[in-house]
């Protein structure tokens, strides 16, 4: 018979932790002390103290450790927590990556971050601009036509505002885009003047401040990187103009946040 003392250190658990374990039925003392009240254990409990131990280690809960020392068979609890290790493996994993990436370049202009796009209405326009200036001039109008047709529509808050290019390949001019405002509600339509609910998407996302004539290196940084990660497209990069000639009169303080939908 040991002392709880001795258990203890031959358990390599604290007095406390087994103390704590009797009192939640995990780990009984063989018996106590009529007059001390000290524990007792045999020998054989260091196996079931081994076992606590490791579980605990595993990150079992005190419950499941309850579950799983009353059923012999605890494949079905062990198996889920493989499961569940995998996943957090993984995760790790994927961290990791990210932060290796990060440390490699951190002389970059940019920096990627996933962000999760909620689902929304927007009105949408499909039009084609002779070049990238025209574009910035086209969006206005396509705003003023919507609030004609529909003078109560508001744009959501915070705002979100996005284009995406239509011809599956880089063109300088006669360039087909699609426009999308998210909106409160659907509204009248027109020619140019559409409306549809976009299902939420998982995006990453890099900022590109200065003018649009370099911004394919943030484009080429962007696949890249996604590449690297491992990285699913899951649809058309989106350029979100937060600021530019409407509000900066330098056109190195143009910001434009350049989303990829991915999985």
């Amino acid at each position: 018979m040991l002392k709880i003392g001795e258990f203890s250190k031959l358990s390599h658990l604290t007095v406390k932790a087994l103390r704590f374990y009797e009192k939640k039925g995990l780990l009984l003392p063989t018996g106590a002390d009529a007059k001390t009240g000290y524990r007792f254990y045999e020998t054989e409990k260091l196996e079931e103290a081994a076992k606590i131990k490791r579980l605990r280690q595993l990150g079992f809960s005190i419950s499941e450790i309850q579950a799983l020392l009353l059923h012999a068979d605890g494949n079905e609890m062990l198996q889920k927590k493989a499961q569940a290790l995998k996943m957090q493996k993984a995760d790790i994993e994927r961290s990791l990556l990210v932060i290796q990436h990060i440390l490699e370049e951190r002389d970059m202009k940019y920096q990627a971050v996933e962000k999760n796009i909620p689902g929304c209405i927007v009105y949408y326009s499909e039009v084609k601009v002779e070049n990238f200036g025209e574009m910035m001039e086209i969006i206005p109008s396509l705003g003023e036509e919507c609030l004609r047709l529909n003078p109560d529509i508001r744009c959501l808050k915070p705002d979100y505002e996005f284009c995406e290019y239509l011809d599956g390949y880089h063109k300088e001019k006669n360039i087909k885009i699609r426009h999308s405002q998210a909106v409160d509600r659907m509204g009248a339509e027109s020619e140019r003047i559409r409306f549809r609910t976009i299902s939420p998407v998982k995006v990453l996302s890099i900022y590109h401040k200065g003018g649009y004539d370099s911004i394919g290196e943030a484009y080429a940084f962007l696949f890249q990187y996604a590449e690297k990660n491992g990285y699913q497209k899951a649809g058309l990069p989106r350029e979100c103009y937060i600021d530019g000639i409407w509000n900066k009169e330098s056109e190195e303080d143009w910001l434009t946040e350049i989303q990829l939908p991915i999985v």
